[in-house]
């Protein structure tokens, strides 16, 4: 989701809730500590130069029961950020506290915004010689053919 989509999905909401891959929705009182832009260069393993840009978006928990983010305040931090920040339209990443600092893609639908998990790839697989995977077959429902090693066909 880019910063735009999560814009325009907050005008239509009171409150903000985020639910996490499992089901579980963030506990009510959450924070956004930060929102962010992340320019990151880098080299894949097949020596391609690449460049990513994308917005961050912290939230944390903590023991303040009372909070509550509306979506009006949201709206408001992003405006002040991309003021400040000059945000570019990117896709958003949010980051959550886990066992260590989770990182998700983000959607929205039935105004909650979905966190999806994100995983890892190799952006060079034509360059370093990871095999494609070979479509797999179910020998059983591989039907005989009469030409070859069938019983009584002579071949064996």
């Amino acid at each position: 989701m880019k910063l735009s989509e999560i814009k325009k999905n907050l005008e239509n909401l009171d409150h903000v809730r985020f639910i996490m891959p499992n089901g579980e929705l963030l506990p009510e009182h959450f924070h956004l500590t930060e929102i962010g832009q992340l320019d990151k260069s880098f080299i894949d393993c097949g020596g391609t130069l690449r460049k990513q840009s994308s917005i961050t978006f912290q939230l944390w928990t903590a023991n303040d029961y009372d909070h509550r983010l509306a979506a009006s305040k949201l709206l408001s931090i992003i405006a002040l950020a991309e003021d400040k920040l000059q945000l570019i339209d990117g896709e958003i990443e949010v980051e959550y506290q886990g066992s260590t600092i989770e990182k998700y893609q983000l959607s929205y639908s039935d105004g909650v915004f979905h966190l999806l998990n994100t995983h890892t790839d190799c952006l060079a697989q034509d360059k370093c010689g990871i095999p494609q995977e070979k479509l797999k077959k179910d020998l059983a429902s591989l039907q005989e053919s009469k030409a070859c090693c069938a019983p009584n066909s002579g071949c064996c």
